[in-house]
């Protein structure tokens, strides 16, 4: 990455203010702003998330929003109330007041001296969501988005729950989310207020999951702030990207097709990042993307962004399988409209291990699987943070216990672009029951490379708002959607699609054993061809080099551990996968702060036990500096019966060693056809 020192404006820092808020709660937020901005006033870009400005976030911030700012714009970081350094309590995930504190703050950056009156919002994940969603609420001042790793369906494309299917993310982000709205704000900041306010957050938060878990169909929880409902409430122009690597991928082909304004959406090889910090790489120059945007739609500028939107995608070219890659080979490709013309839709059907153009005829045999639990343990993560190393491992030992259909050796190079439709002709053994399908590029030596996957809870086949319990042995004709992908396919290569009854731990399994029965004659895989065109995809200028401001000094006082590893225990028949994220101790010399953040989760499984799936997932989070020393550990374990899911999670908080606060939770909550 290009460091840049040299900008436009030069710049102040203002560290800490407060925004409040109508219900009297004070926001805490940070300020980058040009110099001359209190006589020259300019737009104010707003980043509003609930991960810690002065300290967890504060080297990204450092990177991006001075150089925004230093191109003519004051840059807002804003705590989420009960966050950082905000006043109040945060107990769940794009609740009303969260879009009604952004709206006010956006409100108050509009009269502020040094604004123009005119804001925009840019943001990563939660960022990002928050954005979309108060696009929706179309405030006033509001001209423009910059969003990265987002969703549009808050129920159907997000880490809780995916074609119906329990995802174990929803553990591990609660666990997350747990740990994060549980910390003191700082005493710099807040003065001796600290230890009230961290009182407030320690008994107002708990273990998000049950929650969650109390919504486990498409109902008004999820639909609310899920801007799919109505993508014509957004009247501004957005920058969306994302990452083939990463869980939100989708979302930003859906805005290109849905949204009536300005879009210009950018997907990359990347995990869950921004571009400019991408990984898997190549990045890109996403801070001049975001700049030059911010100049057309907050200054009127006449620059020709409007003319580069559309779809800007990376074609992935074939690797070998691989947990993490430095960068992905490919090629940058331009679809000025989506769903594109280029792309025709062509189906391959099934036969006895063998997938085959329209009108082959093979064996239409039934073929039928029981998966065993330990499919799904080389699957990665849904959506990958590349540390530790965590994409989808050579699936060739998850296609043991999966039927599996293979092209014939491709004769000439197959590019695919969109989502990959799989119709299926099947009966199963149980009431509930869930399919995984995997799509593959198999090499000529036999590794096997996934490209992309979809999943479907059966009681879901009829849409996610009323499941529907199966009938065993009736046959149904159900359509399942892997991901968005751009991938090309070489020739000598086969194409390959893998179906089986469990994806654990990826997706939490149904409550018994299924055995599937497919009927190949009337199934098909449905891929979306993409037509080359080399004179329209020569792209290789298209972004410049990633940018940003040097980061602010840090010194690391411990090493962290990284860690992700698969552990089989043949005595017992115990499958563990084990993961580790521990940052070590960070000094941030700024604000002379030593910070631990560390996760550990587990996911167990005994043999072909249904009910014996359980995953844990603890942290530590701690603060010091000088005499003040915190530390919180929060835990949190999903079990589950045949009819209920189980819930134990413990919260201990302490202050100079000293345990200052205790709690425990045990919920249960029914199964509701998951």
């Amino acid at each position: 990455m290009r460091l840049v020192e040299d900008l436009p404006c030069e710049i102040r820092i203002e560290d800490h203010f407060w925004i409040p808020m109508s219900d009297g709660v004070r926001l805490a937020g940070r300020l980058w702003r040009p110099r001359s901005a209190e006589r020259e006033p300019v737009p104010a870009v707003l980043e509003y998330i609930p991960y810690r400005k002065r300290d967890l976030t504060a080297v990204r911030d450092s990177m991006h929003h001075p150089y925004i700012a230093g191109h003519g714009y004051a840059c807002v970081r804003v705590d989420l109330r009960g966050t950082g350094d905000s006043e109040g309590v945060l107990i769940d995930e794009y609740l009303e007041r969260e879009q009604q504190d952004a709206e006010e703050v956006l409100a108050w950056l509009a009269e502020q001296p040094w604004c123009d009156g005119n804001t925009a919002m840019m943001g990563l994940s939660w960022g990002g969501f928050s954005a979309l969603q108060v696009a929706a609420r179309r405030p006033e001042s509001l001209r423009t988005i910059a969003i990265s790793s987002f969703t549009d369906d808050r129920y159907a494309d997000d880490f809780h729950y995916m074609g119906g299917c329990l995802l174990s993310d929803n553990l591990a982000e609660s666990g997350t989310t747990f740990a994060y709205g549980t910390c003191p704000p700082d005493p710099e900041i807040v003065g001796p207020a600290w230890r009230r306010m961290w009182l407030e957050r320690l008994e107002a938060n708990g273990p998000w999951v049950v929650e969650w878990l109390r919504h486990q169909r498409r109902d008004g929880y999820w639909r609310h702030a899920s801007v799919s409902e109505d993508y014509s409430r957004i009247r501004c122009p957005v920058l969306a990207s994302s990452g083939w690597a990463d869980g939100y991928s989708n979302a930003v082909m859906r805005l290109m097709e849905n949204l009536d304004t300005p879009v210009k959406g950018l997907v990359g090889p990347w995990s869950h990042r921004y571009p400019h910090m991408g990984v898997p790489g190549p990045a890109i120059g996403y801070l001049q993307e975001v700049v030059r945007w911010l100049d057309r739609w907050t200054k009127g500028e006449d620059n020709g962004v409007e003319k580069e939107t559309g779809l800007w995608l990376w074609m992935q070219e074939s690797v070998p399988p691989s947990t993490s890659y430095e960068e992905r080979p490919g090629r940058w490709i331009h679809e000025p409209h989506w769903p594109s013309d280029r792309v025709e839709h062509r189906s391959l059907t099934l036969s006895e291990n063998r997938l085959g153009v329209h009108g082959e005829q093979g064996s239409t045999a039934e073929q039928s699987i029981l998966s065993p639990l330990s499919v799904g343990q080389f699957a990665g993560k849904w959506a990958s943070y590349s540390a530790p190393p965590d994409l989808p491992y050579d699936q060739r030992e998850e296609d043991g216990g999966s039927l599996v259909y293979d092209t014939e050796p491709l004769e000439e190079r197959v590019e695919i672009l969109g989502p990959v439709q799989v119709v299926l002709e099947l009966s199963v053994t149980e009431p509930v029951a869930m399919v995984a399908a995997r799509l593959c590029d198999v090499a000529p030596d036999g590794s096997a490379t996934r490209v992309t996957y979809g999943l479907l809870n059966l009681t879901h086949r009829n849409g996610h708002q009323r499941p529907e319990p199966l009938v065993p042995g009736e046959t149904y004709r159900v359509e399942l959607t892997m991901n968005g992908v751009a991938q090309a396919f070489p020739p000598g290569h086969r194409i390959r699609l893998s179906l089986s009854t469990s994806y654990w731990p990826l997706a939490w399994p149904p409550p018994r054993p299924a055995l599937m029965s497919v009927h190949p004659e009337n199934s098909a895989l449905v891929l979306p061809v993409r037509k080359e065109v080399p004179e329209e995809d020569s792209h290789e200028e298209v972004f410049g080099p990633p940018e940003a401001t040097p980061a602010i000094r840090t010194r690391r006082t411990r090493e962290g551990e990284h860690d992700w590893s698969v552990h089989r225990d043949l005595v017992d028949n115990r499958f563990t996968l084990r993961i580790v994220k521990d940052g070590g101790v960070l000094h941030l010399e700024e604000v002379d702060l030593d910070v631990t953040r560390k996760a550990h989760e587990t996911y167990e499984a005994v043999g072909d036990d249904f009910t014996a799936v359980c995953g844990r997932t603890a942290w530590t989070m701690c603060f010091s500096r000088g005499d003040w020393h915190t530390r919180t550990e929060t835990y949190t374990a999903l079990e589950c019966t045949e009819e209920e899911f189980r819930v134990h999670a413990t919260l201990d908080a302490y202050e100079s060693g000293e345990r200052i606060f205790s709690r425990q939770w045990t919920e249960s909550l029914p199964r509701d056809h998951v």
